[in-house]
């Protein structure tokens, strides 16, 4: 190297340590370095949020696949407290989104845990129609969602509830999570209804029939008025209830000409042909 190229090294250098000395007190590159620490922030939530959605809706699946069972279990109650136990665990981790949703923003985060809420609508609202035969309300569910987050105690207020450290935190259910949630439960209502069927009882299908209308007309009253995913979740739907009806019906005409123990197998494969024809693989 020349004594001209080792000169200009060492005025390269000095510049370039000059401009970090000048970039490390701009007040622009420090606002910059906040924003940094604010998306960085903000995007660590999101994925925090995306994890528990995920166990949510494993454990609202689980909960439903048990709540199937009703159909051929002799003491229906030991199920339902048996999903009553896996629901509270639902509703901890729904309290695990409520706190860190504490002082923000719900839609800047929704869509990371929208698929869980949904999920655990559905669960919730197919454990109470087994047990009432009705729907559950938006406010049922939110007044279940509460919960009470308290700091480290001190000794003078162990045993007291509402000592000066505790919060009280709420997760309330959007409406469109509501709907989305009671959409796919239509789904769980037609497979109970085979099931059913196929366990012999033949009380139950007609009255998921008539439980089904009434949602299918509550959802037509909405119409294209709704969220967007409501209306593609109306198709799912009607052939649900589609299902159900022709369930019903041949139990009607030839429920007398077809063994118990057949009709499952029967409305299997009458199913089968109708996802066929509807392009539904």
């Amino acid at each position: 190297m020349s004594k001209r190229e080792a000169e200009g090294c060492l005025r390269k250098t000095a510049d370039s340590a000059c401009d970090n000395d000048s970039n490390a007190s701009s007040p622009i590159i420090a606002s910059f370095r906040v924003f940094q620490r604010e998306l960085d922030t903000k995007h660590d939530k999101y994925e925090r949020l995306v994890k528990i959605s995920r166990d949510i809706t494993i454990e609202s699946k689980r909960t439903i696949f048990l709540l199937h069972r009703v159909t051929s279990v002799p003491n229906v109650e030991d199920i339902l407290k048996e999903a009553d136990v896996k629901l509270d665990g639902v509703r901890q981790k729904i309290g695990q989104i409520a706190e860190e949703l504490t002082g923000e923003d719900i839609y800047q985060f929704h869509r990371a845990f929208t698929p869980g809420i949904q999920e655990y609508v559905e669960a919730v609202s197919f454990q109470h129609y087994i047990r009432h035969r009705a729907l559950i309300s938006l406010e049922e569910i939110n007044a279940r969602l509460v919960y009470l987050k308290t700091e480290k105690p001190e000794a003078t207020d162990v045993d007291d509830p509402l000592a000066p450290g505790a919060q009280v935190l709420t997760f309330h259910v959007t409406p469109a999570d509501y709907l989305l949630g009671v959409a796919d439960l239509t789904g769980e209502l037609m497979r109970m209804c085979i099931g059913s069927v196929g366990n012999g009882d033949i009380d139950t299908p007609f009255q998921l029939s008539q439980f089904l209308r009434q949602i299918h007309d509550g959802f037509s009253l909405i119409g294209n008025t709704g969220p967007y995913e409501v209306s593609k979740k109306l198709h799912t739907l009607r052939q649900s209830l589609g299902k159900v009806e022709d369930a019903c019906y041949t139990l009607r005409v030839r429920g007398s000409e077809i063994p118990k123990h057949m009709l499952a197998d029967v409305f299997s494969s009458r199913n089968a042909l109708i996802d066929t024809e509807d392009g539904v693989v």
